[in-house]
């Protein structure tokens, strides 16, 4: 994603599974971070050419081997929430971009600063979505155990194409980043900014406070609303 115009504009760059995890590859950190790296260089190279960046990724992979540690583990230690989830995949993700943008910005000699924004997205709780979810989440498991979690948690799950049962989660449409003004004010500062990973982590307003949900944000309508929020209109598109 990117916005319109030349050098000197703000950029939104998208990057996709592939840029994080390839196809076939374990999930290691080291796997991780080599593609990361390599996706860091490119993105060095719009900076160089006077773009200002904003970073926005997906993060399926990653959110669901933390559900797998979630489950593992959850025998010792209180498995965490799904929004929590996605906020520990932001952090993990960015440290591993920011710590590659500074690596390769020091050896190009380039004075920028680097910051991640754990991003929060608001969503509506009248959402129809949330009466039908359909977001698929987590691995795959046999029936027995995915009637259990529905009986046990009032879970919805559903048969993957002969692949095993998947639970599934509501995915509402974005609204409105909650650290817009913080990442706009980053970006006016000179610094690269990541951003909305994952769509944002998907709250609503309560009574004024905000308040996680059970749920995910399709990342490519987050990435639409972040390019809208921070003024990175695409051509040929509109925002409301």
């Amino acid at each position: 994603m990117t916005a319109s115009g030349g050098a000197g504009k703000t950029v939104v760059v998208a990057l996709g599974g592939n840029a994080i995890l390839q196809p076939g590859q374990k999930g290691l950190y080291e796997e991780q971070l080599e593609n990361v790296e390599k996706t860091c260089r490119q993105i060095v190279a719009m900076l160089k050419d006077g773009y200002k960046v904003v970073i926005t990724h997906g993060n399926g992979p990653q959110v669901g081997n933390i559900l797998i540690q979630n489950e593992a583990g959850s025998s010792q230690v209180p498995a965490m929430p799904l929004d929590v989830c996605g906020a520990e995949s932001q952090g993990l993700i960015g440290y591993m971009m920011q710590q590659s943008l500074v690596n390769i910005l020091r050896t190009e000699g380039i004075a920028v600063p680097v910051a991640t924004i754990i991003t929060q997205m608001v969503v509506d709780r009248a959402d129809p979505a949330f009466q039908k979810p359909t977001k698929p989440v987590g691995p795959f498991y046999d029936e027995k155990r995915a009637r259990e979690a529905m009986a046990r948690k009032n879970e919805t799950w559903i048969e993957d194409s002969g692949r095993g049962w998947r639970k599934v989660v509501p995915s509402p449409d974005p609204i409105r980043i909650v650290e817009r003004d913080a990442i706009l004010a980053l970006v006016a500062a000179g610094a690269i900014v990541i951003a909305n990973g994952g769509g944002g982590i998907p709250v609503v307003e309560e009574d004024g406070r905000l308040v996680g949900v059970e749920a995910v944000i399709d990342k490519d309508l987050g990435g639409q609303r972040l390019a809208a929020d921070i003024g990175c209109f695409l051509p040929g598109r509109t925002y409301s």
